[in-house]
């Protein structure tokens, strides 16, 4: 199971748009899908739409055993090979900055028993953490249980700086303890391709970061919110913008399984190799 951390350092970016639009296109490729979702405005729970659960992901995140698990995860709506670890409000309590780092790892944990489902169900093979707008406790756990951090932001004059603490956070976890966590770069998303600022601010992030800039970006499409509105894939919203976003988050999906096979994960920094040849995605 290869676990995806989607974050932001601050709301109303589409965080949660991408990690539904991942999951998505996890799905169009036949692969069993969880997503948890640690945000407590519970966006993607709600746009997933499971049947109520009796504990949701602050049951998980106190006690990761086995019955309190399956209390909080339920099958979506999208279809049957998409489950969800359910969000509620009373998250934002785990979310406090502090020095204890109690049940920090048990995300990890929760996960980890997920992973090793009873032989003749079928493993999931895609998980996508979708985080809080936050460097907070919550996305922290994330960190602590991902393999790879995907950051997501707009085109705006703010986006170099939350970038680079976001690559901050990312490598200090990194460092510390969980060293099989990468980064996947950063994805600009509602990119206006008429836009003379969103394209001036693209180039100002791959000034600073080179390769890590994904160099496909999430287009800002109508598509998305009809597609999130009627709690569908945007794999199954028939549209043309609908069609096109679907094909932009295929190659990001297909970007981030494919680095991670290959280990090609870079943060910020690394050192480049002239001879490397840049991705095709």
């Amino acid at each position: 199971m290869h676990t995806v951390a989607v974050l932001s350092l601050k709301g109303g970016v589409g965080k949660t748009t991408v990690a539904l639009g991942l999951a998505s296109a996890a799905l169009r490729r036949g692969a069993r899908t969880l997503v948890a979702d640690l945000d407590p405005q519970g966006n993607a729970t709600a746009t997933l739409n499971p049947p109520m659960t009796t504990a949701s992901l602050t049951a998980v995140l106190d006690t990761p055993r086995d019955a309190v698990i399956a209390d909080a995860l339920a099958p979506s709506s999208w279809s049957p090979e998409l489950d969800v670890l359910v969000s509620s409000e009373d998250l934002e309590l785990l979310n406090e900055p502090g020095p204890d780092s109690r049940r920090l790892d048990n995300l990890a944990r929760a996960l980890e028993q997920l992973r090793a489902r009873p032989q003749g169900e079928r493993p999931y093979e895609v998980a996508i953490l979708d985080c809080p707008p936050s460097l907070g406790r919550l996305t922290r756990s994330a960190l602590l249980a991902a393999d790879t951090a995907l950051l997501v932001t707009e085109p705006t004059m703010y986006a170099v700086s939350g970038a680079e603490r976001a690559f901050e956070a990312i490598e200090a976890v990194r460092q510390g303890p969980n060293p099989r966590l990468q980064s996947a770069g950063v994805l600009v998303n509602r990119m206006r391709p008429r836009s003379y600022e969103h394209h001036y601010r693209v180039e100002e992030l791959r000034e600073t970061f080179g390769r890590s800039v994904m160099p496909t970006a999430i287009p800002d499409r109508l598509a998305i919110q009809q597609a999130q509105g009627a709690c569908l894939p945007i794999h199954e919203w028939k549209s043309p913008g609908a069609h096109e976003i679907g094909l932009t988050f295929n190659m990001v999906l297909a970007k981030i399984l494919r680095s991670s096979r290959a280990g090609r994960h870079r943060l910020p920094g690394a050192a480049d190799d002239p001879s490397a040849q840049p991705d095709s995605a």
